[in-house]
């Protein structure tokens, strides 16, 4: 057997099972297991998805309070600690409990310590534990799609942003429950979100919702 026959083979392999996992993926929903945590917040994922890039294209600023919903084992959250500032504020949510221990050990990491912004919630996107209108903004990195209820975890998000505050959701084409930057708009303008932009391109984009227009 050549060596073309053996690449040919291993990505064939490759994709038939990308495509098994996006068939699975449709079918049952949930979240990111804590047992690959350490995974998706690797330094490689970083540069696959840049985290400058995700910041600047969802809008975030010095001195707002975000909320990272479905922040995992914090591959994003001190990246968005460190933009919004010391005037800011950054609230780690995660429904598993394993997720936010490892963002816990990662945030007592000596390259972390002056990081003092930050706040981790075990919550249910779904029931989110925040009055209304607290938040500036709400960053959605490959999550949305892992969500049981997607419209009410849009609606509960929509309950928490302050008036014309911004929801950001990131999508990644390697991620199996990637979906297309039309399907995205299409959930958030369901649930009465109004599109505020859309930058990025079909390997990585992020949508920009509005809660409302800004007075």
């Amino acid at each position: 057997m050549s060596l073309w026959q053996i690449i040919l083979i291993v990505l064939g392999a490759i994709i038939f099972y990308l495509i098994l996992l996006r068939i699975v993926r449709k079918l049952y929903r949930f979240p990111a297991p804590a047992i690959i945590g350490r995974a998706l917040d690797s330094n490689f994922k970083r540069r696959l998805q840049p985290p400058e890039k995700i910041i600047k294209r969802s809008g975030v600023k010095p001195g707002m309070v975000v909320m990272d919903l479905g922040c995992g084992s914090g591959a994003y959250t001190t990246s968005l600690a460190q933009a919004v500032g010391e005037s800011g504020k950054v609230y780690a949510v995660d429904i598993q409990a394993g997720m936010l221990e490892q963002l816990k050990r990662k945030l007592a990491n000596p390259e972390n310590q002056d990081i003092t912004n930050i706040e981790l919630t075990q919550a249910d996107a779904g029931n989110l534990p925040f009055a209304d209108e607290s938040f500036d903004l709400a960053s959605m990195i490959s999550v949305l799609q892992e969500t049981p209820e997607r419209g009410k975890a849009l609606r509960e998000v929509k309950r928490v942003l302050k008036r014309g505050g911004i929801l950001a959701v990131t999508e990644f084409l390697p991620d199996p429950d990637y979906p297309l930057r039309a399907t995205t708009i299409k959930l958030g303008q369901r649930e009465g979100f109004i599109l505020d932009g859309s930058l990025g391109n079909l390997w990585h984009y992020t949508v920009r919702f509005r809660k409302s227009l800004p007075e």
